[in-house]
Order: C-alpha cells, then sequence, then structure tokens
C-alpha cells in the first residue's frame, strides 16, 4: 500500500532532479561563456581529451556539491 510519506517522497526526488538538471545545464552555458572557443567542437571535432577530462571534472565536482546541498 502506498502511504502519503512514498507519494512525497518520490515528488521530492522528482523536483530534487529537476532542480539539478536546471542547474547542470545553468553550468555548462556559464562555462560555455568564459571559454573563449567552443566546448563541443574542441571535444567532438578536434578530438581535444584533455578539455573532455576537465570539463568531466567540473561535472562531477558539481555533482557531489549538489548532491551534499540536497542531504
Amino acid at each position: 500500500m502506498v502511504t502519503d510519506t512514498h507519494v512525497v517522497q518520490f515528488i521530492e526526488s522528482i523536483v530534487y532532479a529537476i532542480l539539478g538538471l536546471a542547474v547542470f545545464g545553468l553550468a555548462y552555458l556559464i562555462f560555455e561563456k568564459i571559454t573563449p572557443f567552443s566546448i563541443c567542437k574542441e571535444i567532438e571535432e578536434d578530438q581535444n581529451v584533455a578539455l573532455a577530462i576537465m570539463f568531466g571534472s567540473v561535472i562531477i565536482g558539481l555533482a557531489i556539491v549538489i548532491a551534499a546541498a540536497i542531504s
């Protein structure tokens, strides 16, 4: 049987997931604006592995901060 607390927890999870995705999108836009080059072009076309590792590290760090803020 589904209780009210389960429904509330499910809705909170959905809200936090949407909020986390919004923060990730905002971080990507900021990261794209402060760099003097296109991140997508550098990673996809020019095969810039160092940039891909750095960008992945930024995303992982941001995920840790968001997870800590949510819990």
